[in-house]
């Protein structure tokens, strides 16, 4: 309890959605910072840029016109050009008499001297002054923070015969409707970012739920509850992270069905020697101890079943190693008619208790293979082992050794029903025992997969044929 509770406070749930929740709103964050950007660099210096150019096109005809006549033949002409600029027109001498004034396009009368050198001085503290006493006319753009508000236009004239300037001054229009834009746009960036935030959150969650329901399936696993699956029909990665899940699970409860089965199968298959060795050196002790016939007999059967225990155990921890990877092959030039001929004489005698024959057939006596001899002696007498388990009595299994160009195929051959094929890849696996084998139960059940696991370690090639009644299990060696 302490572990899982650890467990949870180490790797809380929601770290996962704050996670998701924190990449979604940096993008929406990022999305409205590029809005404002685009808003305030790109669009409303566009908008201002366009209303200056607009204004000057369209002063630009009666500018041309001014640099010919006098300004004073005309007397609507001071008129016109305030109410097209859209703002102040100021006309001064160049002594800084003001001689005119009006605001869009509607006079203004400066009777105050003050207010009229107050103009004067703002007029001459600019830098472009002096380019209008030299008879050149400028342009200024009115900035403030960066943002364009308005244009002031200087220009030389002629009035009543007399050099004189005209500027121009206009607070562009456009203000009123950019800061409106302004306005909506922070309502905007505070409702898409509050929407955005319980739109992040809810999706966060929905997409970790079937992550969390996947890890309480394998904290199930973990606690040895293989029933647990996460259920999820989906079409994506995590639909197959499910069903990679489930699988898991099915192959942990297959392997802890084979593991109880393999503890009962081997208890009771080292009972039976354990009982038999106990209940003939009792029989030895006390009665048979003087006959020297029965007493030879009873003691080959004890050594019998000694040895029929230490090959289970013996299989069983072989087994275990090579799993394990604790046993390395040891290679050499093996005669392989010599393994097979030793190995069929061991196994002659369980076969003749059923009156099994043992057929080898190997055309070439003299044939080498480099190979480990002791592991594959370990690979033919389990395929004999099983070929006696499934052979009816009086019958022959035949041992077949037949060279095809650089393979030769080694083949174990017993007449039989033949396997079901759902079983044929489920037979290689640990401790599986088939459900149509007879009575008799040589080995401990994982024979064939010590012999899966042996000719894996050669890297050869191996299989189960069923075909005429017979069964074949089948192995190939390279041969050089």
């Amino acid at each position: 309890m302490n572990t899982q509770k650890n467990h949870k406070i180490k790797a809380p749930g929601s770290r996962i959605v704050f996670k998701l929740w924190s990449i979604m709103m940096v993008l929406v964050l990022f999305g409205i910072g590029f809005m404002w950007v685009a808003q305030i660099w790109l669009f409303e210096q566009s908008y201002a840029k366009m209303a200056l150019n607009d204004t000057e096109k369209r002063l630009e005809p009666i500018m041309n016109d001014l640099t010919t006549q006098d300004l004073a033949d005309d007397e609507r002409m001071l008129s016109a050009l305030s109410r097209m600029a859209g703002g102040d027109l100021i006309l001064m001498n160049q002594q800084g008499k003001l001689l005119e004034m009006y605001s869009t396009g509607h006079k203004v009368n400066v009777k105050d001297q003050r207010e009229e050198q107050m103009i004067w001085n703002g007029i001459k503290r600019r830098p472009q002054f002096q380019e209008l006493l030299e008879g050149k006319p400028y342009r200024v753009t009115n900035k403030h923070r960066d943002r364009i508000f308005g244009f002031e236009l200087g220009f030389p004239v002629t009035y009543e015969g007399e050099p004189c300037f005209v500027i121009l001054h206009n607070v562009l229009m456009l203000k009123t409707t950019l800061d409106l834009n302004r306005r909506q746009l922070i309502l905007m960036t505070i409702l898409l970012t509050a929407i955005a935030s319980v739109l992040a959150f809810l999706l966060s969650r929905q997409f970790t739920r079937p992550i969390f329901r996947i890890k309480e399936a394998v904290d199930c696993l973990i606690r040895n509850d293989f029933s647990a699956r996460p259920g999820l029909c989906r079409k994506d990665e995590l639909g197959q992270l499910s069903d990679s899940v489930e699988q898991l699970g099915q192959s942990l409860q297959k392997v802890d069905v084979l593991r109880k089965e393999v503890i009962a199968n081997v208890s009771h298959e080292l009972r039976s020697p354990l009982s038999v060795i106990g209940g003939y050196a009792e029989m030895i002790r006390d009665i048979t101890w003087r006959d020297d016939a029965k007493r030879e007999e009873d003691l080959n059967l004890i050594i019998s079943e000694t040895r029929r225990m230490s090959e289970m155990v013996t299989d069983i921890l072989d087994y275990s190693q090579l799993q394990a990877g604790y046993i390395q092959l040891k290679k050499d030039w093996y005669s392989l008619y010599e393994i097979l001929d030793s190995e069929i004489a061991l196994c002659r005698h369980s076969a003749s208790l059923y009156q099994i024959s043992l057929e080898l057939i190997c055309p070439d006596k003299e044939l080498l293979l480099y190979l480990d001899a002791l592991k594959i002696s370990q690979v033919i007498r389990n395929l004999l082992y099983n070929a006696i388990n499934h052979t009816k009595d009086s019958q022959t299994i035949t041992i077949l050794a037949k060279q095809d160009k650089k393979q030769i195929r080694v083949s174990v051959i017993n007449p039989g029903e033949p396997i079901p094929k759902a079983e044929r890849q489920l037979i290689w696996e640990r401790y599986h025992r088939s459900q149509h084998q007879s009575g008799r139960r040589l080995g401990t059940g994982i024979g064939l997969s010590i012999v899966k696991t042996i000719l894996d370690a050669h890297d050869m090639t191996y299989g189960v044929e069923c075909a005429e009644g017979k069964i074949s299990f089948w192995f190939s060696c390279p041969v050089s």
